[in-house]
Parts: structure tokens; C-alpha cells; sequence
């Protein structure tokens, strides 16, 4: 079966119509999105991108200063409670098995590199007694008691 060129002819012009109204309306839609595309970058609408982007850029560094500034003291105020004397243990004793109760005591006051002071007092039927010795890195130049070192002890223990 032969088809007639002048049903050819006309079955290719419908299908060049309807490609060619295909092809107008997309021109148009693209035209359209150009056109507000050019205002947003240029600010004619109702917003600039480039003055957005611009301010968010600032915004960001001005954040980035901030966030630095922050660790900073956080860093300066950890180095601060590293030397600080937070660590407290205390241990109390009988200073004399043959008389008295456990009012003879040891305080250990110490930060986290185990500086600080061990303070002990012995308690007698009359007085009590009051010794401080300075302690660097858990030891002290002074000779410590057993009832001393356990405050240290004490004191170093995590919570």
C-alpha cells in the first residue's frame, strides 16, 4: 500500500506545528524564568542574592571570631580548673589507741597535678595540734603518715 505524498506532506506540517508550538511555549517559559532569575541577582525584585549572600558571609565570620574567642576561654578557664585545689579527701583516726575517739584527722587538698597541702590534726584529751605540709606531684619534702598519704589518696579518687 503506497501512501500519497500529499498525506505525507501534511502528516509531517501537523507534527512541524505542534513541535514548533512545543518549542514557542518553552521560548516563552525560559524567558520568564531568565527575567526573574536577572531580578534576583540584581535586586529589582523583592531581594538582592548578592547583598543576602554578602551579609551571610559576614554574619558566618563574625560566628567564626565568636566561636574562636569561646574556645579560647574555654580553653584558659580548663587550664584554670586543672590548677585549681578542688580535690579534697579526709580521712579520720585515733591519733591514741589508748584513749580518745577518731578526732585526730587528715585533710588532703590537692588539684589535678596533685599539688596542694595536707593538714593534720592530733587531738589529745588537752589540745590538738595542727601540722600543714605542701604537697607537689603527690609528695611532699616533709615526711607524710600513713593517716596523710591515705588523705591524699582519698582525694585523688574519681568520683
Amino acid at each position: 500500500m503506497i501512501i500519497p505524498v500529499e498525506v505525507v506532506f501534511v502528516a509531517a506540517a501537523a507534527i512541524m506545528v505542534v513541535f514548533m508550538i512545543i518549542v514557542i511555549t518553552l521560548w516563552v517559559k525560559l524567558n520568564k524564568l531568565r527575567t526573574k532569575y536577572m531580578a534576583m541577582l540584581n535586586g529589582t525584585g523583592s531581594m538582592n542574592m548578592e547583598e543576602i549572600i554578602i551579609d551571610l558571609q559576614q554574619k558566618y565570620n563574625d560566628l567564626k571570631r565568636s566561636s574562636e574567642a569561646a574556645d579560647q576561654t574555654v580553653q584558659r578557664i580548663r587550664e584554670h580548673l586543672n590548677r585549681m585545689k578542688s580535690h579534697v579527701g579526709i580521712y579520720r583516726y585515733n591519733a591514741f589507741a589508748e584513749s580518745g575517739s577518731d578526732l585526730s584527722f587528715s585533710v588532703a587538698i590537692v588539684d589535678e597535678q596533685k599539688n596542694g597541702v595536707v593538714l593534720s590534726g592530733i587531738h589529745n584529751r588537752e589540745q590538738t595540734y595542727v601540722y600543714a605540709k605542701p604537697i607537689e606531684q603527690g609528695q611532699s619534702k616533709y615526711t607524710l603518715s600513713p593517716e596523710e598519704k591515705e588523705a591524699i589518696n582519698r582525694s585523688l579518687l574519681k568520683e
